[in-house]
C-alpha cells in the first residue's frame, strides 16, 4: 500500500498482533469446550481472522512486491468458500458474508495495486475503483464502529460486594479474554478501514 511508512509499520505491527491472537486461539479454545458445531464454528472463524490478520500485515509493508496472483489464492479461494456456505445455510451467515467480503476486498486490492501503471511500494498515484473502494470504505467504518460499540457494551467484569454493602465491578480474568476476540475484530477492521483509505 502506498503512503507513509511509519503508517504502513503501525498497521502491519496492529494487524499482525491481531492475527497472531486469532492463531492462539485457533490452538486453544475451539477444540477443548462447547457443543460440536459450536467449536466448528469458532475454529472456522479463528482461522480466517488469522489468515486475514497475517495477510493484512504482509500487504501493508510489501506492497506490490508479492505477485497479485498469489493474493488472489490466498484471499480469493477462502472468500468464495465463506460464499458458498453461507448460501448453503442460515447458520453464521453474516458472519461468513463478512468473512467472504473481508477476503475479496483483500483480493482487490493486490489487483488494482498490481494492474497500477508504474506500481512501486508508495506510489502516489491512486489505484482501482473509486465507487467498490468507496463501498467497501463504507462497509468496513460502519463495521468498526459496530465492532466498538459492542467493545465498549461488553460488561466490565463480575460484580462483588464493596464497602457498605455497594456493587463493585471486579474485571476478572475471564472478562478480559472475553473481550480479547472483539478488539482483534475491532483492530482488523480499522486495519482494512486504513489500507483501502491509502488506495
Amino acid at each position: 500500500m502506498h503512503g507513509p511508512v511509519l503508517v504502513s509499520w503501525l498497521l502491519a505491527l496492529l494487524t499482525a498482533a491481531a492475527g497472531g491472537y486469532c492463531l492462539t486461539r485457533l490452538r486453544r479454545s475451539p477444540c477443548t469446550d462447547g457443543p460440536a458445531t459450536g467449536r466448528l464454528h469458532a475454529y472456522e472463524s479463528d482461522a480466517a481472522e488469522a489468515l486475514m490478520g497475517f495477510g493484512m500485515a504482509v500487504m501493508a509493508v510489501s506492497g506490490s512486491a508479492v505477485p497479485a496472483a498469489v493474493w488472489a489464492w490466498v484471499f480469493g479461494a477462502p472468500a468464495v468458500a465463506f460464499l458458498l456456505a453461507s448460501a448453503s445455510g442460515p447458520a453464521r451467515r453474516a458472519h461468513r458474508l463478512h468473512h467472504a467480503i473481508g477476503g475479496l476486498a483483500m483480493t482487490y486490492m493486490a489487483l488494482a495495486m498490481g494492474s497500477a501503471p508504474g506500481h512501486g511500494h508508495h506510489h502516489a498515484a491512486s489505484t482501482g475503483t473509486p465507487l467498490l473502494t468507496g463501498a467497501l470504505l463504507l462497509y468496513f467504518g460502519g463495521y468498526s464502529l459496530w465492532a466498538g460499540t459492542r467493545l465498549l457494551a461488553a460488561p466490565a467484569g463480575r460484580p462483588a460486594v464493596g464497602p457498605g454493602g455497594t456493587a463493585v465491578a471486579v474485571a476478572g480474568p475471564t472478562a478480559v479474554t472475553a473481550g480479547l476476540p472483539r478488539a482483534c475484530r475491532l483492530s482488523m477492521g480499522i486495519g482494512m478501514f486504513a489500507m483501502l483509505l491509502t488506495m
